[in-house]
């Protein structure tokens, strides 16, 4: 088959190409080379040879649409990234995320094409805080915590209906997405829109919400990535990892070839054809104990700089469960935490670290979204 991957020269599209490569299909990539991602605006020397390169941007209506020509799959990972960014720089993050992909979703229904099917970039973002267990009232969806109750140091979330501590547990995709950034509102769109698209023009088409992705190749210059490749740069600087609130608020870390896997198994697979997923490891860990991993693992005498501190709209707990994509298609997991992390120290030998982390917490204090 031929496949166009937007997004196709960044941190997972270029992995997703690389595999789609290996097995033999052809591959167009079409990616901006974001200088936020990409130092520089320089072109990666990772970029697959066998693969065809289009340097332009989703918003560029007939380069997309020219780029299409002749394609059978799309993977859509075009975005702009970054949830505390996306509060301040709305206009970048909703026009790239949004438009761009409205951008491609005109083209395949107003321009003669032969996709015979789309799959999405969604994320976990898009649903707030994750699900939680309330000893007394059960199941129970909590909103967002509010500043009054961070800046008193209560970091946890309690039961919207009898104010008991709440038990995090497993996020499934019939969870209600509540919206707490303009990045997760973006990527709803994404997904709303790829989903609404699939079932008015009868186009098969999959949403992947992803999680906490981790790997090489994920820009350690850029502090508005993941919290695994900010934590790296900041260590290999020999500077602490900053930790927000205090510590214990947890996520989960997926490897990149974990998530590259899942991405081809419901390209392959009709039985994905109009659902959502979860992609995640479906495992549970806290940001502190992410810092503290990679600090043994790259055998560093630094102690985790627990701020206390809090960033206005982050959740507390959220983390996969991958029943879903697991009974329909088979999707385990397969790279551990601490092989993943190790795979991701070793790659960062030859990578550019250029440790930005504070600069980007002081443009969020700036503007007045850290408590």
């Amino acid at each position: 088959m031929k496949i166009l991957c937007t997004g196709g020269a960044g941190f997972i599209g270029s992995f997703l190409v690389d595999e789609l490569i290996k097995q033999g299909h052809e591959v167009r990539i079409y990616d901006n080379i974001e200088p936020q991602v990409h130092p520089g605006g320089e072109v990666p020397g990772y970029l697959n040879p066998d693969a065809e390169f289009i340097r332009e941007d989703v918003l560029n209506y007939d380069a997309l649409a020219k780029a299409i020509n002749g394609v059978d799959v799309v993977c859509h990972d075009a975005a702009m990234v970054g949830v505390g960014q996306s509060m301040y720089q709305i206009k970048r993050y909703m026009e790239a995320n949004t438009l761009g992909t409205a951008n491609l979703l005109d083209i395949l229904v107003n321009r003669k094409n032969r996709v015979s099917k789309l799959i999405v970039a969604s994320s976990m973002s898009t649903y707030g805080e994750g699900a939680y267990d309330c000893p007394n009232c059960g199941l129970v969806a909590p909103p967002l915590r509010t500043d009054e109750q961070m800046a008193a140091g209560d970091f946890e979330v309690h039961c919207p209906k009898c104010g008991e501590l709440a038990r995090p547990i497993p996020t499934p995709e019939s969870k209600l997405q509540e919206i707490n950034s303009f990045y997760a509102l973006a990527k709803k769109d994404q997904e709303d829109m790829v989903m609404l698209f699939g079932d008015t023009y009868g186009l098969p088409v999959v949403a992947l919400r992803r999680f906490n992705v981790f790997g090489p190749r994920q820009s350690l210059s850029n502090p508005y990535t993941g919290v695994a490749a900010i934590f790296m740069s900041r260590l290999l600087n020999d500077n602490p990892p900053i930790v927000f609130e205090d510590g214990l608020q947890s996520r989960d870390f997926i490897s990149v070839h974990d998530i590259v896997r899942a991405n081809i198994m419901v390209m392959e697979s009709e039985k994905a054809n109009q659902k959502i997923y979860n992609v995640g490891a479906g495992r549970q860990i806290s940001v502190l104990e992410i810092a503290q991993t990679l600090t043994g693992l790259l055998g560093k005498d630094i102690e985790p700089d627990i701020v206390g501190k809090f960033r206005k709209g982050d959740v507390r707990h959220c983390f996969a469960d991958i029943g879903k994509i697991r009974d329909d298609l088979g999707f385990e997991p397969l790279v551990s935490l601490e092989d993943g992390f190790q795979e991701l120290i070793e790659w960062s030998a030859t990578a550019k670290a250029d440790d930005m982390g504070e600069l980007a917490t002081e443009e969020l204090r700036e503007k007045g979204l850290v408590g």
